[in-house]
């Protein structure tokens, strides 16, 4: 029997690849690339949510599968995790072109798809990587009081109600911040060990 968290996963997969509606829709088709869902467990205690897909992740179809994603495994590694554990995606589905910042209009079309894939996997920590997830999700979570600049955030934990019950929010830093300025690594590691205790 299929497991009823992976077939609604499916049914989000299914409605993206159609999304005629999504600014990045035409971009897709003509560049013969794929929407990235997300990866991981169904069954995540932790959930990783990025801004949106680059290059290599929309020739994949995989999310953080770049240089970025060499430098998330690092970090999940320091803490002890491995990436089959936790489920990774990202709030925009498709990737914007030259890799530019997701347009608010891209993040109200995909936003939808991350809330009903948080009420599937129903994780105990959020971690977002970067401005635009933390954002999201701070509004998403009636938390837009406590926003700051990432810079003030990053490594800080935050409790909401979800529709299933207590969510810890966690904003981190993009791991694309450690690909710029290798110095910023140690920091990024020290951030992610702040998700040991929900492992």
């Amino acid at each position: 029997m299929t497991d009823n968290r992976t077939e609604l996963m499916r049914k989000i997969k299914e409605e993206i690849i159609v999304l005629k509606e999504s600014p990045l829709y035409e971009e897709r088709i003509k560049n013969k690339v794929f929407p990235v869902i997300g990866e991981g467990s169904h069954h995540a205690k932790i959930m990783f949510v990025g801004e949106a897909p680059g290059k290599n992740e929309a020739e994949t179809g995989r999310p953080f599968c770049g240089a970025s994603g060499r430098i998330l495994d690092e970090l999940l590694a320091s803490a002890e995790m491995n990436r089959t554990e936790v489920y990774v995606t990202n709030i925009v589905k498709d990737r914007p072109p030259s890799n530019r910042d997701p347009f608010p209009d891209e993040i109200a079309v995909y936003g939808p798809f991350l809330d009903r894939q948080i009420d599937i996997i129903q994780p105990q920590v959020i971690a977002t990587l970067g401005r635009f997830a933390m954002a999201y999700i701070m509004e998403k979570f009636n938390l837009t009081h406590e926003l700051k600049s990432i810079s003030q955030m990053h490594g800080k934990k935050f409790e909401a109600g979800a529709s299933y019950g207590k969510v810890h929010i966690i904003p981190l830093y993009h791991p694309a911040v450690a690909v710029y300025n290798a110095n910023s690594k140690d920091e990024l590691k020290k951030d992610f060990q702040i998700l040991r205790e929900f492992k």
